[in-house]
């Protein structure tokens, strides 16, 4: 099997890398992953091979799953007009990129991964929320949703493909944790605003394992993969389309979310920034951090999928 990955280098990407590489390896089967870079002297894993995004226009490799993660960190600084269009372009583009590859392929993928957010959903507090769910309209809403809609175009090359709205990631390596990590250790980490906020979260390992079970069923089935559930999505044509929410089944409230944390590093929290300041500070980007979403993962248990981490205590004492 040959996988091809946008954002490969990325906290996900490598993550995901390096473990299907490693199951791979235990089984003694083939597999080759690819990074799609715009830096061709990038540095990556020996056993990683790169392709540029200029090499994509010209190659006739065959991939049997494209998994697109490219994008720019929405929560990384202040929600300016200028941010804004970074964080859409950067989507938007490199899946415009693999759009293009897919059509003029002669042999088509069998299967598409492309990311989103639970983001899509907008800000509905702690009202729960499975794939089946509408949205309320905001700025992550349109950002999700026209990158979903992009991907989805690879349907109309008969391509399937799954979108992945995913939640908090949580390692003590990166992503969100690692920039809470200074403030709680010296004693200064508190809940945000009333602390009441919903928080929909995974652990990384859960993550790259809920990415590999749904390549792995989606394979297995691939002759029966025109059935509808719950979590299809619509589009144009006959080709499947699907929507897996990536979060563990125990959502937390911030304040749950901050004392956990307390007791993992053995540190106080007792201090609470108020909502007033860190919109003051953040503008529209605090919404992240103010506004909560109760997002559960119906498609994936549905499925089969076990969490390795349903607790929050239990993803922050990954090794």
């Amino acid at each position: 099997m040959h996988i091809l990955i946008s954002g490969g280098s990325g906290f996900l990407g490598r993550a995901f890398s390096d473990e299907i590489m490693a199951r791979y390896r235990e089984r003694k089967k083939a597999l080759q992953v690819t990074w799609l870079t715009r830096d061709s002297n990038q540095a990556h894993p020996d056993d990683i091979a790169m392709m540029t995004y200029d090499e994509l226009t010209k190659t006739d490799k065959r991939f049997d799953v494209i998994i697109n993660l490219a994008g720019a960190g929405i929560a990384d600084s202040r929600w300016s007009d200028s941010r804004k269009e970074q964080l859409m372009a950067s989507r938007i583009r490199p899946t415009e990129a693999l759009l293009a590859f897919i059509a003029r392929s002669r042999s088509k993928p069998k299967l598409l991964i492309s990311g989103s957010a639970i983001g899509w959903y907008g800000t509905q507090g702690d009202k729960p929320l499975t794939e089946s769910s509408g949205f309320e309209t905001d700025f992550a809403h349109k950002l999700c949703d026209d990158w979903e809609q992009f991907a989805l175009k690879a349907t109309e090359h008969g391509v399937p493909v799954a979108i992945v709205r995913t939640g908090v990631v949580i390692h003590p390596d990166g992503g969100m944790l690692a920039k809470l990590l200074t403030p709680f250790k010296m004693g200064v980490g508190g809940q945000l605003g009333d602390g009441k906020q919903i928080m929909s979260w995974i652990s990384r390992a859960d993550w790259v394992g809920a990415v590999i079970f749904i390549i792995e069923q989606h394979l297995a089935d691939y002759n029966n993969s025109q059935t509808t559930n719950d979590n299809s999505l619509k589009t144009t044509n006959d080709t499947p389309a699907m929507v897996y929410n990536l979060t563990a089944p125990t959502p937390v409230t911030n304040h749950a979310f901050t004392k956990t944390v307390g007791t993992w590093l053995h540190r106080p929290t007792f201090f609470t920034l108020p909502e007033f300041l860190l919109k003051l500070i953040f503008g529209e980007m605090s919404t992240l951090l103010v506004d909560g979403q109760k997002v559960l993962p119906q498609a994936l248990l549905a499925a089969g999928y076990e969490f390795r981490h349903p607790t929050l205590m239990q993803a922050l004492e990954v090794k």
